[in-house]
């Protein structure tokens, strides 16, 4: 992994710190293990997901993610596909 590789993967490993644990679990297991098979498109996705509120989050990844925009529709059944 290069130099800026690196360091793209260590500032999204820390916005996927969020201030719920659940999130944190979620979003943290997707990024371990699933996000370098995704598109770039879901990963372009993921990146800008990470910038939602805690409470949007929670509600659209826990709670209803039948809610959640549509431009992030595909990606949160990516990751919910992978909770624990």
């Amino acid at each position: 992994m290069s130099r800026q590789g690196f360091r793209e993967r260590e500032r999204l490993q820390w916005q996927c710190r969020r201030g719920m644990l659940e999130l944190d679990c979620l979003l943290r297991r997707f990024l371990d293990e699933q996000y370098d098979q995704v598109s770039e498109e879901l990963q372009a996705g993921f990146r800008r997901l990470l910038r939602e509120a805690d409470p949007h989050l929670h509600h659209w990844l826990l709670n209803r993610p039948e809610d959640a925009p549509e431009q992030y529709g595909e990606l949160i059944r990516v990751i919910r596909a992978y909770a624990p």
